[in-house]
């Protein structure tokens, strides 16, 4: 299965020079969020594919204006052709934002997805936009991880977590792959093919 993964900058590749064929062979397209509804809109009008996001601490407009023909998958565990996916949107709280959070406010949305969790006898990939705690070099409120990830990667061992929000421009030592545990873990950064 053939997964991009899209976050936090519109890849002008596939939107500003876009041409047809450049999204052929996809099989499914995940946001890790902060990205503009239009681009989503039409990543979903031309990819052979659905586009499921998680909303990022920039996406509070999407409250008003969803990106269009897109499935939003943040708070829920989503199902596609047997791959189980979890959706946790959101970065931690360092302002006023309805997508932001604190460590506990998110591990109450985490525990809310225990009962579909165990019901679906686990998952494969978490889709967040913040990266777990202590997973990305980057010391401020704004870009600090959520333990909460942490701790549904230590318990599920999915066998991937993809998120965005601490973009590999702000410093060489961002890293795009590492691994948690069993776990591959992969920043969405612009735009990253995964093949399963």
């Amino acid at each position: 299965m053939k997964i991009l993964i899209v976050a936090d900058e519109e890849c002008k590749a596939l939107w500003d020079y876009y041409q047809p064929g450049k999204l052929d062979g996809l099989d499914l397209i995940l946001s890790c969020g902060d990205l503009k509804a239009s681009y989503l809109s039409f990543l979903a009008t031309f990819a052979p594919c659905p586009v499921l996001y998680v909303h990022g601490n920039h996406d509070d407009i999407y409250q008003q204006h969803p990106p269009e023909g897109c499935i939003c998958v943040d708070g829920k565990v989503y199902v596609h052709q047997g791959l189980r996916i979890v959706g946790l949107g959101g970065s931690m709280r360092y302002k006023p934002g309805i997508n932001q959070y604190t460590d506990i406010q998110m591990a109450c949305r985490a525990s809310s997805l225990l009962p579909r969790i165990w019901m679906h006898k686990g998952f494969d990939i978490l889709l967040t936009h913040a990266p777990g705690a202590d997973m990305v070099e980057q010391h401020d409120l704004a870009h600090k991880g959520f333990w909460a990830f942490n701790r549904l990667l230590d318990k599920y061992q999915p066998a991937m977590f993809f998120h965005g929000h601490t973009h590999l421009s702000y410093s060489r030592h961002i890293k795009r792959e590492s691994m948690y545990g069993n776990t591959r873990v992969i920043n969405g950064y612009e735009r990253y093919l995964v093949e399963l």
